[in-house]
């Protein structure tokens, strides 16, 4: 106790000398720690008479004060010194050229599904999705596609190696038609659902390609009629194209549909801009028709308690005649020019109060 000025002396010593904050922190519990030269004096007052104590305590504590506003002095002085060498060596060049912005944003065929979506939701429709790679049963058989039809055979469809329990070859879906299936088998009516996704065929040319997307409607209950049909369908495509659009609808024939029917829009050509709406041509659009009683009966349903309606159309070409598309094989060319010019704002979502575009 009798020299604290060479002990103050010493420690303060090191304090000052410390380069960085860790030989600091070093020096301060030499000195301040619990097993400190300072807090072990400390520990020695209890052996002292009250009067020594007194003075003895006093002249620590005043010691550790200015021990602790030395380590703060200098852990201060330490970062202004770090923060000036950061200063003067990460330095931004003003001259070079600004980062360009991002320039992503939404494909039309991401889009056209969303705005699709919105649409049949407010119908009160909900969005089914199913596997790529399907069997015969549910992209053929359950559909009521007899055992000759074309779109069994390799000219029309993909068929894999792999196949099925019942030795049939799986098949990537020509469809999304067996998404209704799935949807029968495992819920009870009323169904009413929409399926979205990819499909493939063996085709190529402007308006087709393999790959491309579909959307199909499916409505299940026990008094559904075609004009029920004909009224959804009418109300999507004037929502779709957000304009009154003249429609008609011919007799068709599809396996899983019977009556069929095939919807046209009214439209005319000007140059290569396509105006749908007006015109006095008329343009294929969906296919549709009242649920088979074959499929209904073989997805585990009563033909005679139940029915419904079902739809479909290209998502692409829709895309296309909205967009003014020419060509549907630049979808998936991935070239960078056209995916600039026809996307869309990623935050922008469509709906049907402010608009789905």
């Amino acid at each position: 106790m009798d020299d604290l000025d060479k002990l103050e002396s010493d420690l303060r010593g090191e304090i000052d000398a410390a380069q960085d904050l860790r030989a600091l922190d070093d020096a301060r519990i030499a000195a301040l720690g619990k097993k400190g030269r300072v807090s072990l004096m400390m520990r020695e007052l209890g052996q002292m008479d009250p009067e020594q104590r007194k003075q003895a305590g006093q002249a620590l504590n005043a010691l550790r004060q200015r021990l602790e506003d030395a380590v703060t002095a200098r852990r201060q002085a330490l970062e202004e010194a770090h923060l000036n060498e950061r200063l003067a060596t990460e330095r931004a060049d003003v001259s070079l050229p600004v980062r360009p912005r991002a320039q992503g944003g939404v494909h039309p065929v991401s889009q056209v599904m969303e705005e699709i979506a919105v649409i049949f939701s407010e119908m009160g429709f909900v969005v089914r999705e199913g596997p790529d790679i399907e069997d015969d049963f549910h992209n053929f058989t359950a559909l009521n596609f007899p055992p000759d039809h074309p779109a069994r055979e390799t000219h029309d469809t993909f068929f894999l190696e792999e196949t099925d329990k019942d030795g049939n070859p799986l098949v990537l879906r020509t469809h999304t038609s067996p998404v209704q299936v799935r949807t029968m088998l495992n819920q009870k009516p009323p169904i009413r659902i929409i399926a979205q996704g990819r499909t493939y065929r063996c085709d190529s040319d402007q308006t087709h390609t393999p790959m491309f997307h579909q959307t199909e409607g499916l409505v299940i209950d026990k008094a559904t009629n075609m004009g029920h049909l004909k009224g959804c369908l009418m109300e999507f495509i004037s929502a779709y194209f957000e304009r009154d659009v003249e429609v008609r609808f011919r007799p068709h024939h599809f396996p899983f549909t019977e009556p069929s029917a095939e919807m046209d829009v009214r439209y005319e050509r000007a140059g290569d801009e396509i105006r749908i709406g007006q015109g006095e041509d008329w343009m294929e659009i969906v296919g549709c028709g009242m649920v088979h009683p074959n499929v209904i009966a073989n997805c585990g349903l009563d033909p005679k308690e139940y029915q419904g309606f079902a739809f479909g159309f290209g998502v692409d070409r829709l895309a296309m005649l909205k967009y003014g598309m020419p060509d549907l094989r630049d979808f998936f060319a991935a070239d960078s020019r056209w995916l600039k010019h026809y996307n869309f704002p990623a935050l922008i979502q469509p709906n049907l109060a402010t608009g789905l575009s």
